[in-house]
């Protein structure tokens, strides 16, 4: 077993900054007030994400409310971590916390799906920064042993917001209206308090020593990068609907590639002020971190979008037990984050948990691949709970795995292109899982209703004035129109539900079955290519 190289043995790495334990905890309860924001952002909405866009007409377009958040995010948070390394820390996470607040606001002003989207975009511009930066100061003071334990509290805090975020979300979602406002709207409203208590706080405790990088901003890369990265993840999001060969998507294709090849061409000239620096890819424990968490990303991002849908589309649960029935995966990823976290500082080795972690996400997904209608809770349950036992094992490890190798100059960027490929790799999945689900499953619901016409009284039921309108109402006029509103659903008769309730989950099996193939990937990479070596303790 192999150590990695020392900060001695390579100028390039600097010393952690050594901070006294109080200071130390204060500069970390800094970052993670405004990472709590963001990661209860995310998980206030997976439930009531339905209600939302019942509430909006606009059903089979809420792929867009996720993915234009996760694309914005996604595409500046290699900036952040640039104008961190630059600025310093304090400055750009308050810059975005207030950005986040912003958007927040306007979502909460939306009148319908679009809008709801074009604002979800504004928010991720803040909520970039906050997850990346949050990794980046945490590296800042602590050494790669002891960074295993301080990162599961990174993951501790996702954890205590996928605690919170259901039920909270599943409560205002649940609510017609409050203080006269709608109900889901409050979603965006408690965090304007919040961000303004993060703000305070960041700009008095997070004061970390900070050496400016003397560099200049590579605006031109990250044009480059949104050129490149948006229209893949458009498509990704957009491809079951136009179809992966169609001509608007082979046109996403290239526009993708072309402005990819020329932000590799753009930080090569930029040497040490690119974006993302290109040495950082010479480094192998880097790439493999980064290709890692693409690939991680994608199946857990796809399932926390989806595993929500399976609860109330398929089990026909309301949006505050849908919340407490995720209550498992949070458990699960909070106990499991803190055991990872102590067994990393204590033995050094990291390659124990990643591969636990990925076993656990491909098993979660494959159980989730074969839930159905009526599928116990109990295999449910057990599958959320290996899918949030995956999450905390793997999530801190991997992003350890890549910061090993990233001279401390560059801890800012290479932190933000941790955070890029992960949220890449998630806002591919979530697209995709959501794409799949949603470009099939009227089809598949149309089957389910012509095997169930065979029966008599299924189709004497449907014949009915009143179901027949309902039923227009959720495929079309052909059966095979987007769906828009599944709130219709509890005005039908339990044997004209069914059909319903059996397509969504023959469309969420084709899903989950898609992320536990990438998942088994994913394994297979970490078992293979990962090094197993000790962490130095410095």
């Amino acid at each position: 077993m192999r150590n990695l190289p020392s900060p001695e043995a390579d100028a390039s790495f600097e010393p952690v900054v050594r901070l006294s334990h109080r200071r130390r905890k204060a500069v970390l309860t800094s970052v993670m007030l405004g990472l709590f924001l963001s990661a209860l952002d995310q998980t206030v909405i997976s439930v009531a994400l339905r209600t939302i866009t019942d509430d909006l007409h606009g059903l089979s377009r809420q792929a867009w409310v996720t993915t234009a958040y996760l694309v914005t995010g996604t595409v500046v948070g290699p900036m952040y971590g640039k104008l961190a390394d630059v600025f310093g820390r304090r400055r750009t996470y308050a810059a975005a916390i207030a950005l986040f607040a912003v958007g927040s606001l306007l979502c909460a002003a939306a009148d319908s799906v679009t809008e709801l989207a074009v604002f979800r975009a504004v928010q991720g511009l803040g909520g970039g920064g906050l997850a990346s930066l949050a990794m980046t100061v945490i590296a800042d003071v602590t050494t790669l042993r002891e960074r295993g334990r301080y990162q599961g509290f990174y993951t501790a805090v996702f954890g205590t917001a996928a605690l919170a975020g259901p039920v909270v979300g599943g409560v205002l979602a649940g609510q017609d209206t409050l203080l006269g406002v709608a109900g889901w709207r409050w979603i965006f409203l408690i965090n304007l308090p919040l961000a303004a208590l993060a703000l305070v706080m960041v700009l008095r405790l997070l004061r970390v020593p900070h050496r400016p990088v003397r560099h200049r901003l590579d605006v031109l890369g990250a044009v480059a990068l949104v050129a490149g990265a948006a229209p893949l993840l458009v498509v990704a999001e957009q491809g079951g609907v136009w179809g992966w060969g169609s001509r608007a998507a082979w046109s996403l294709y290239g526009a993708g590639l072309f402005g990819l090849a020329a932000f590799v061409a753009v930080e090569r000239r930029a040497g040490d002020a690119a974006l993302l620096p290109l040495r950082l890819f010479r480094v192998h424990v880097f790439r493999l971190g980064v290709t890692l968490h693409f690939m991680v990303g994608f199946g857990v991002f796809g399932a926390a979008v989806t595993v929500p849908l399976y609860l109330q589309l398929v089990q026909g649960m309301g949006p505050v037990e849908a919340g407490l029935a995720s209550l498992p995966t949070a458990a699960a990823g909070f106990v499991v984050t803190l055991v990872a976290g102590r067994v990393i500082a204590r033995t050094g080795r990291i390659k124990p948990c990643l591969v636990a972690g990925v076993a656990c996400l491909a098993l979660g997904l494959l159980v989730c691949a074969g839930l159905g209608r009526g599928s116990s809770m109990l295999l449910a349950t057990a599958g959320m709970v290996l899918l949030g036992a995956g999450m905390g094992a793997a999530m801190q490890t991997m992003t350890t795995l890549a910061q090993s190798g990233a001279p401390r100059p560059d801890m800012g960027a290479a932190t933000a292109a941790v955070h890029f490929f992960r949220t890449s790799g998630g806002t591919v999945g979530t697209a995709v899982f959501l794409s799949v689900v949603f470009s099939s499953a009227a089809s598949h619901i149309h089957e389910r209703i012509s095997a169930a016409s065979r029966n008599a009284r299924f189709h004497h039921l449907a014949e009915r004035p009143g179901n027949a309108r309902v039923i227009t109402s959720l495929l079309g006029p052909g059966g095979h129109g987007a769906l828009q509103d599944s709130s219709a659903l509890v005005r039908l008769d339990a044997l004209l539900v069914r059909p319903f309730r059996e397509g969504y989950a023959d469309a969420l099996h084709a899903a989950f079955l898609l992320g536990a193939v990438v998942m088994l990937a994913a394994l297979v990479h970490a078992m293979v290519r990962v090094p197993d070596r000790t962490l130095p303790d410095a």
